[in-house]
């Protein structure tokens, strides 16, 4: 299965570009796994092993906080086309509504200054006094920030924290037992290091360690086995598991939801393989080195696990790699049947 793509993902093993990594490939019922390399190279070098968990970063997002989201569109409890600033009054622009969070085109961007040193209310407010740009509706600009607003409208709605409610509503729903944002650090592989400190099972994102609890954006933590069980619900393949949103509303996805066709799904990227006659793919990537690539038509998915931030931040090459892995994995896709 995916000779060429496992050849490639062995390699940023080989070739150093990461640490170790957990991966593995769905086809239909069939999942290949493989975990290899290091856990950890300093300050002691410890070997990767099945079972540990990842700060998934940015997978928070499409696992978290968008199947929240979804939910709550499903129950005609929010509508896709309601204004942020029903449920934020704080935020000042009338015009951005919850899709234009999802597909990342609400053009809310600035620059905050001393961003890391505010406490969580200050960060809070300062985020959302963050103005709309030019880029409203014209272009897609990949952010944190529509996320935690995001996050927050589910506070306002559920009256409890954003990641108490990703609890309750998706990760105990879909039996991810190595899914937390609490996670014994003894269980996970590490990022970097921050004032001295290697971060194993702290989040790496420093928002999301500001923020907490009330963070929509980043801060979860899973095993390869919860991602596998994820994306196999996400597929239709677990009809044993709670079913939190309908097959249609996640057919639906597989689309552009971009007022101007600039290729976004809501919450999730469009990968479109070079066979036109295939649909997009749903994309996901995590900064600390996570991706997350899944196809409901041909029933295939990618799921990829590494620190490529430990032991040092700076990591371009990884994402050089990243985009190789999935260009192979979609021209390795098999036919329609």
């Amino acid at each position: 299965m995916y000779p060429q793509t496992q050849q490639l993902l062995r390699e940023l093993v080989t070739q150093k570009i990461v640490p170790g990594v957990s991966y593995a490939l769905l086809n239909h019922s069939e999942v290949l796994t493989e975990v290899s390399g290091w856990r950890e190279v300093t300050p002691k070098k410890e070997k990767l092993r099945p079972g540990l968990q990842y700060d998934l970063a940015s997978l928070t997002k499409v696992i978290g906080t968008a199947t929240v989201i979804f939910q709550l569109v499903e129950a005609g409890k929010l509508s896709l086309s309601d204004s942020v600033q029903k449920y934020l009054p704080e935020f000042q622009d009338d015009r951005v509504q919850v899709w234009h969070l999802l597909t990342h085109t609400s053009g809310v961007a600035g620059y905050i200054p001393n961003r890391d040193q505010l406490a969580a209310p200050e960060l809070k407010t300062a985020l959302l006094r963050l103005p709309v740009t030019a880029t409203f509706e014209q272009k897609v600009v990949y952010t944190d920030v529509g996320l935690l607003y995001l996050g927050w409208i589910i506070e306002t709605i559920y009256q409890q924290p954003v990641q108490q409610v990703i609890k309750e509503q998706v990760l105990q729903p879909l039996e991810l037992r190595g899914a937390t944002f609490t996670p014994d650090p003894a269980n996970c592989v590490p990022t970097n290091t921050r004032t001295g400190q290697l971060l194993r099972g702290v989040v790496h994102d420093p928002k999301a360690r500001t923020l907490g609890k009330n963070c929509g954006s980043a801060g979860l933590f899973a095993s390869l086995h919860d991602l596998i069980q994820f994306a196999q619900w996400y597929l239709g393949q677990r009809p044993d598991l709670a079913q939190l949103i309908s097959p249609s509303f996640i057919k639906g996805l597989y689309a552009d939801h971009t007022r101007h066709q600039l290729g976004r799904s809501l919450a999730w990227d469009l990968c479109q393989p070079e066979n036109l006659q295939l649909q997009p793919l749903l994309y996901h990537t995590g900064y600390t080195g996570t991706l997350l690539l899944l196809d409901d038509e041909l029933q295939q998915g990618l799921i990829v696990l590494t620190n490529r931030v430990h032991p040092r931040e700076q990591n371009s090459a990884f994402l050089e790699w990243r985009e190789r892995i999935v260009r192979q994995f979609m021209q390795e896709l098999p036919e329609k049947r």
